[in-house]
């Protein structure tokens, strides 16, 4: 049978041959692009590393090493750390304490940083203290003081404590818990204004009436009973070998009495204003007496008739002295003003601080010598560092005075709390004393070659 070939036929065979080339072609490359699965699986398994990353884990950095999942979690880390609560915050002195009414006394542990405080109200309270921020704790509070107590101390081994009051009473406290151990009633006539602990048994007392009492605390009873005085006994203080024991006095004596003997020995030359403190300067040579006129007496140890030397301040009053050195006292005053003042050469050395426009109680040194604490009409107890008053000399030249009559600051606090302007004032004051001791020092060098 013979075939007869069609137009049509032969007209489109050159196009399915090349379609047919077309689709051969287009197969060969889908071949070649999608590579056999056994060398997927080989080359996957070459390039894989060791160990599975974690899910969501990116690309590492190159430039770093390190991964950015890991860069964010050190990042987290830190956030965590930053916003920890800040530690507690250090002072160089402890927080001001504040008190429910004024108080007249303040005393010291020998060996604690613990003090107690009586106030007007008759209360006496204990506190322990910090330069930790927020760490000054009330250890208890005693209300056994019918009024005003007025002078409180604590004995040498740091156990008991003492306290008198314008009730006329005497109290014996457990330093440690502060409940009453041993109570004297009426020990004077009138009210009781000055307390001294002379030793571990030995106490002595004065009152408004000016009479002087020796107290031995084991038998509960005096054993010296002396008026001398025609007004109130504002201060006692007693020599290093415990024989000699002094008392200043409103009407404006130093009385002088021998323990050892138990006798009256004389009263001083009056003064002009009230004696309102006493202490013992110069290893026993000295000894100084406040007044209510801000000046300050000095007597000769064995010449206690008759004033060697005195030193008139600038200020109202010299209510109180706490000595810190041989040499330096700091006093306080009606005025506020707590002053460093060096004996022999006679200078005012600079503000310890103040309490501003409220008259001082009481100033008393820290068991360390690194505070002093003051109390004041403000309900303030307040603390002053004074730990780099040892280490100042003062020459015997007579500096001059300043044109504005401002005192040399010794602390941040000593122009208050809060002034803005503290460091800059102390900053402009050094200058000023450079610029006098160098002007004291061309003076001198004058002066020697003329």
């Amino acid at each position: 049978m013979q075939y007869l070939t069609c137009p049509l036929e032969a007209s489109i065979q050159p196009f399915i041959r090349i379609r047919f080339y077309i689709s051969v072609e287009e197969e060969t490359e889908q071949n070649n692009m999608a590579a056999p699965a056994e060398h997927v699986d080989s080359a996957s398994e070459q390039t894989e590393p060791p160990e599975s990353v974690p899910t969501g884990a990116k690309e590492t950095n190159k430039t770093s090493g390190t991964s950015e999942f890991e860069s964010e979690e050190l990042e987290q880390d830190e956030e965590e750390e930053e916003e920890e609560p800040p530690g507690p915050k250090i002072r160089e002195t402890p927080q001001d304490i504040q008190l429910e009414a004024i108080a007249n006394t303040v005393a010291l542990h020998p060996s604690r940083d613990v003090l107690v405080c009586g106030d007007v109200d008759g209360d006496v309270y204990a506190f322990s203290y910090s330069c930790t921020e927020g760490e000054n704790r009330e250890l208890w509070s005693s209300g056994h003081h019918l009024k005003s107590c007025r002078q409180v101390r604590i004995s040498a081994d740091g156990l008991k404590l003492y306290s008198v009051s314008r009730d006329k009473a005497v109290h014996m406290l457990d330093m440690e818990r502060g409940q009453l151990v041993t109570r004297i009633r009426g020990a004077h006539g009138a009210p009781i204004n000055s307390l001294l602990l002379v030793d571990e048994n030995i106490l002595a007392t004065g009152d408004d009436g000016g009479t002087l009492k020796v107290w031995d605390m084991r038998k509960g009873t005096a054993i010296m009973d002396m008026k001398n005085h025609e007004d109130y006994i504002s201060d006692i203080t007693v020599d290093q070998n415990k024989r000699i024991l002094l008392t200043a006095s409103g009407d404006g004596t130093m009385g002088v009495f021998h323990l050892k003997r138990r006798r009256f020995e004389l009263l001083s030359e009056c003064q002009s204003g009230d004696l309102t403190s006493v202490a013992v300067m110069k290893r026993g040579k000295k000894v100084v007496c406040g007044s209510s006129e801000g000046t300050v007496y000095i007597f000769n140890w064995n010449g206690f008739g008759a004033t060697s030397d005195r030193f008139a301040l600038k200020a109202e009053s010299v209510d109180c002295i706490a000595p810190i050195t041989e040499n330096i006292m700091c006093t306080a005053s009606m005025d506020g003003y707590i002053r460093a003042i060096n004996l022999l050469p006679n200078r005012v050395i600079g503000c310890i601080g103040q309490h501003v426009g409220e008259p001082v109680e009481e100033i008393a040194k820290s068991w360390d010598s690194r505070f002093l604490v003051s109390c004041a009409h403000d309900q303030l107890i307040k603390f002053w560092d004074i730990s780099g008053l040892p280490k100042l000399t003062v020459n015997d030249y007579r500096k001059r005075k300043k044109k504005d009559g401002r005192m040399r600051s010794l602390s941040k606090k000593a122009l208050g709390d809060n002034d803005f302007f503290s460091g800059l004032v102390e900053e402009t004051e050094k200058k000023e004393e450079e610029e006098v001791e160098e002007d004291d020092d061309d003076d001198d060098s004058d002066s020697g070659s003329d």
